[in-house]
């Protein structure tokens, strides 16, 4: 079960969990509140749009990584966790991507498969 668990992989997949809890615990609360999600995002003021153009931009690079570097390593339905990432969180679903990659890089490395 422990199987190309690597440190780095756990302290991955420990990201992945806070971001999933961290976001919908915080989701959960706007939707409480009645909020307009993506009118608080964007049109609260100068800081919060820069925060969330900042993000948006980093979103769409780390998806385009990720497509990349699964195709580069042979990860097959890299493209789930893009589409998980819609109904979750991408603060979830990259670093969960991360502790497969890091898995994936270990077993390569077990095996003597160079990338």
């Amino acid at each position: 079960m422990r199987r190309n668990w690597t440190p780095l992989a756990v302290a991955y997949l420990c990201l992945a969990i806070v971001g999933l809890v961290g976001t919908f615990v915080l989701n959960a609360w706007t939707v409480v509140l009645g909020r307009d999600y993506f009118g608080d995002l964007f049109g609260s003021g100068p800081a919060v749009s820069s925060i969330g153009v900042d993000l948006l931009i980093v979103a769409v690079a780390g998806a385009v990584f990720l497509v990349v570097e699964a195709r580069r390593l042979g990860m097959k339905r890299a493209w789930l966790y893009i589409a998980l990432s819609l109904v979750t969180a991408f603060a979830f679903t990259f670093p969960l991507f991360l502790a497969m990659r890091e898995r994936r890089l270990s077993a390569r490395a077990a095996s003597g498969t160079s990338s």
